[in-house]
């Protein structure tokens, strides 16, 4: 119970055995607690994990070409799942464009928050036409990457398992390197998070023959 019940002390949970008809002291009771560090109160951590049905994290990132030219991808993450639900790509990530990814929201109903960082992309015209019930306007903090961490994550894990491997030749070719890595990053990798699942629900095959399949030109199998 101490554990778990990170605002509960020795009286709570004292009162909490004796309902379970388990007859202790109080005294006892706080000799067991568990030591924390710091304040018990819930932080921005416990948020994201109470409201993760209702949460969903956008960001951008930028890929280089072989002809040095500059690319944009732009992720949509619900939280619930770890699920990647949109990816896109374009060469001039303005306010419109952005807003017209977000206006019908994809993978379903829209979330109750789209956590974002304060790049100057999201300008007005993505303000007015933002898809979630609360206030779109509320960024991260200046300089905390950690306050949008589930989506940084998945951006780093696309550039260590997919880009960081390739040479892109273009948009359409980055296009399809990514919508590739969505669908293996839905239907494949045992996330922690997830009890060592995928987003996609995958169901234990107690019979069949098992086999290696190539994806991303062999990055992963």
């Amino acid at each position: 119970m101490s554990r778990e019940n990170a605002p509960w002390g020795a009286p709570r949970i004292h009162g909490e055995l004796l309902m379970l008809g388990i007859e202790v002291a109080e005294s006892t009771a706080a000799q067991y607690m568990t030591r924390r560090q710091g304040s018990a109160s819930q932080g921005w951590k416990t948020f994201l994990r109470n409201h993760a049905d209702g949460v969903a994290s956008i960001d951008l990132f930028v890929v280089r070409t072989i002809s040095s030219k500059l690319l944009y991808g732009m992720v949509i993450l619900r939280h619930a799942r770890r699920r990647l639900v949109s990816i896109r790509v374009t060469n001039n990530p303005t306010a419109e464009w952005i807003a017209g990814q977000v206006t019908r929201f994809p993978g379903g109903e829209a979330p109750r928050h789209l956590i974002r960082d304060r790049d100057g992309a999201f300008g007005p015209a993505y303000y007015l036409s933002h898809p979630c019930n609360g206030d779109p306007r509320p960024p991260t903090a200046p300089r905390a990457p950690w306050q949008n961490g589930h989506v940084e994550r998945l951006i780093g894990s696309i550039q260590r398992e997919s880009l960081d491997h390739l040479v892109v030749f273009g948009e359409a070719h980055l296009r399809g390197v990514l919508k590739a890595y969505a669908l293996y990053y839905n239907e494949v990798p045992a996330h922690f998070s997830l009890d060592k699942d995928a987003p996609k629900f995958r169901r234990a095959k107690k019979f069949g023959r098992i086999a290696a399949i190539p994806i991303l030109a062999g990055l992963h199998h």
